[in-house]
């Protein structure tokens, strides 16, 4: 891959260029030349001209295989990988702080979900710039700035209606911080190099280790970083390169800056073992992004009939496509010395109705114990609330750092283990409940609000995603029924938009109120199109500043 990377180099270096060449940012918000002062600007720049064409490449790679799934192919283990799955190896020894990852927390990275996630008592915060970040230019910045911050120990932030200030603990008190860029598939319009889009996965990452990564090397906190979205061994190689060069343009030392990858595609599941092998020297682990996954389930086989999955509240890791999936990515990790990493609890807090917060911490305390039981060496939470319920469970259940002597010899996943049908049954409510999802979710998003609590459960990119594909699906795939006989079709899709606002008026705190027209407008032109969207972000992006 270094090969087939290196042959779209830049032939001028970056020093050679006049400072500003080429460069131009569309957008400017007061306080921001800190950040994007001309070396900030000047490296960034650089790593464009560097990677672009291969990042474009891969994107190229991505959309042939998808071809071939919609064509009736299925994915597979590749043949001219067997040598790298068949051989004995090991990733590099985690650092220090990556040993125990037990409770994770996620979350924009917004001052105050800064402080808050950093102070919560969870052992890393993930600061997202990906699924739970609408990408406004001024919430891309007051995130490069609140992490900035945040590293330099001097993040605080008092809320403008009660007066409430927030702190950050000392540091020795402070979860592990990891940042998620945006994926591959995305372009950060705000900044363009020679006439061309940055790359919004080198522009989070980038700007944030320009100005971070030399501070964190010295806590001996990395810089560590999460990457979504890979679907490829060529996509890690990629990542490799770009993380090689940042050490060598920073002075780091190689293999610094440590990652852990989410395998949230079906084609990456396919590639585990050869995603380790190409970041070997600088990754940690894998990651269940199973919502993320289930989409990518539903989009890898748009076209396949057979493959249709019920209403999302029945695609559980008691599926056997997700179970397979899940016992699979233990294996691997544990074979090579990497962590494997739990999914995401979404449920949030219930106020007033003791029941239903109990029904609800029922569900996360069997989910985390089923994770710990078969060998996840630590989960995700997306609210505070719900780290002492896991950590209790973790803890109980796992006395060391992590659990990578369990390796799992006893599970033999197949190709049609991992893309097997689901039963179940899609119902009117479920349907419905999809379309509100799509609508509340897409409208607060539109308005710059990427994580939205929506009954009780806190909804990202990627449950939208389930939501908007699922309808794009079911409202395409023929002879498609409600449980009760009615018709999946348009009019039934019509029915649900049109009351969609009167169901919505009576709540006054609705995220992305304004929106409300402008996302039904958006979901209607979606599932009619003949051709699934890739990403529901990608066309919302154009309608945000």
């Amino acid at each position: 891959m270094s090969a087939v990377i290196k042959q779209w180099q830049d032939p001028q270096p970056e020093s050679q260029r006049p400072p500003g060449d080429g460069i131009e940012l569309t957008a400017t918000l007061a306080g921001q030349e800190p950040l994007l002062s001309p070396a900030a600007l000047s490296f960034l720049a650089g790593l464009h001209r560097r990677f672009e064409p291969a990042r474009q490449a891969r994107l190229a790679a991505r959309r042939e295989r998808q071809a071939f799934f919609d064509a009736g192919g299925l994915p597979d283990f590749r043949d001219d990988t067997a040598a790298i799955r068949n051989s004995a190896w090991r990733v590099a020894p985690l650092p220090a702080a990556l040993l125990d990852r037990r409770v994770e927390i996620t979350g924009p990275t917004d001052p105050k979900m800064v402080i808050n996630a950093l102070n919560s008592g969870a052992k890393v915060y993930m600061a997202d710039f990906e699924d739970s970040t609408a990408p406004t230019w001024a919430n891309l910045i007051a995130g490069q700035r609140a992490l900035r911050d945040a590293v330099a120990g001097r993040l605080d932030w008092t809320a403008p209606d009660t007066g409430k200030h927030y702190a950050l603990k000392p540091f020795e008190q402070q979860a592990v911080l990891m940042v998620r860029p945006r994926g591959w598939h995305l372009d950060e319009k705000h900044l363009r190099i020679d006439g061309a889009s940055i790359s919004a996965s080198l522009f989070d990452l980038g700007l944030f280790a320009f100005h971070n990564a030399k501070a964190l090397a010295a806590l001996d906190r990395g810089p560590y970083f999460y990457l979504p979205k890979l679907q490829s061994m060529e996509e890690a190689a990629l990542w490799n390169e770009v993380l090689e060069h940042v050490e060598t343009e920073l002075g780091l030392e190689p293999g610094q800056m440590k990652v852990t990858v989410l395998i949230e595609t079906l084609p990456a599941v396919f590639e585990m073992d050869e995603i380790l092998h190409a970041l070997r020297s600088r990754i940690a682990g894998l990651n269940c992004g199973r919502w993320d996954y289930v989409f990518s389930y539903i989009k890898t086989f748009r076209a396949h009939r057979d493959k249709v999955l019920p209403e999302r509240g029945q695609v559980t890791m008691t599926q056997p496509f997700l179970r397979a999936y899940s016992e699979l990515l233990i294996q691997t990790c544990h074979k090579r010395g990497a962590h494997a990493m739990g999914g995401m609890a979404a449920q949030i807090p219930i106020s007033g109705d003791e029941a239903a917060n109990e029904a609800a911490l029922a569900k996360v305390r069997a989910d985390k114990l089923r994770e710990v039981t078969a060998g996840h060496d630590g989960t995700w939470v997306a609210h505070p609330a719900l780290i002492p319920l896991a950590m209790r469970i973790f803890d109980e259940r796992m006395p060391t750092p992590h659990q990578q002597h369990v390796l799992r010899e006893d599970v033999l996943i197949i190709r049609d283990d991992l893309i097997k049908p689901s039963f179940g049954t899609i119902t009117r409510a479920g349907f419905e409940g999809n379309v509100e999802v799509c609508v509340r979710y897409l409208a607060a998003w539109l308005e710059g609000n990427g994580c939205v609590p929506i009954h009780w459960l806190m909804e990202d990119a990627a449950t939208a995603e389930i939501a908007r594909t699922q309808l794009w699906q079911w409202l395409h795939a023929p002879s498609l029924f409600l449980d009760d006989g009615t018709p999946v079709d348009f009019a039934l899709l019509e029915r649900a938009l049109i009351g969609l606002p009167s169901k919505l008026a009576g709540d006054a705190k609705l995220p992305g109120s304004g929106k409300l027209d402008e996302a039904i407008a958006m979901l209607d032109e979606l599932t009619h199109s003949p051709t699934l969207a890739e990403f529901l972000t990608t066309p919302a992006y154009e309608r945000i500043d």
